[in-house]
């Protein structure tokens, strides 16, 4: 592991110790060069994964991007931090689970979408119009009716407050 201060590579591991939910190692380091104290996070990959953009392009999964646009979503909200840490293990579990280690964007959103709707109905709105691309206010109107399970009542006296 290389040293964020100094760069070196000669780093030892002081201590390790399992987060709460086991899913993650947390290790104590220092750099044997500059005695520089950091703390890195060792996570399990089953297997490197690839997106697909909308124009084609093929890009690595990165996880943080995940979490960013989460965040983004979920900003201002009642969501504790641990919460929206498991919904991202358990989003991540299920793309590298899939079978595939090519997925497209597309599947990702949709799937991202499914577990913010249970997290946080407002976060998974917000989310939607970006994923989907909202235009007008109908889009809204859309989104919100499923949500209620109903097509208009619902989100009509919504879009009207």
């Amino acid at each position: 592991m290389r040293c964020p201060s100094c760069n070196s590579l000669d780093t030892q591991v002081k201590d390790s110790r399992p987060t709460e939910d086991s899913s993650v190692i947390r290790r104590r380091r220092v750099c044997m060069a500059c005695n520089f104290r950091f703390t890195t996070f060792e996570r399990v990959q089953l297997r490197e994964l690839t997106v697909i953009k909308r124009n084609g392009r093929r890009v690595p999964f990165d996880r943080d991007k995940l979490v960013r646009s989460l965040q983004i979503s979920l900003r201002k909200r009642p969501v504790e931090a641990e919460r929206v840490e498991k919904m991202v293990s358990a989003i991540v579990r299920e793309l590298e689970s899939g079978g595939e280690s090519e997925i497209s964007s597309e599947t990702i959103g949709e799937i991202v979408m499914e577990h913010l709707r249970q997290l946080d109905d407002v976060a998974y709105v917000r989310f939607a119009s970006v994923y989907r691309n909202f235009r007008e206010a109908q889009d809204f109107k859309t989104v919100l009716g499923e949500l209620s399970g109903d097509d208009d009542a619902p989100a009509a006296a919504i879009l009207r407050k």
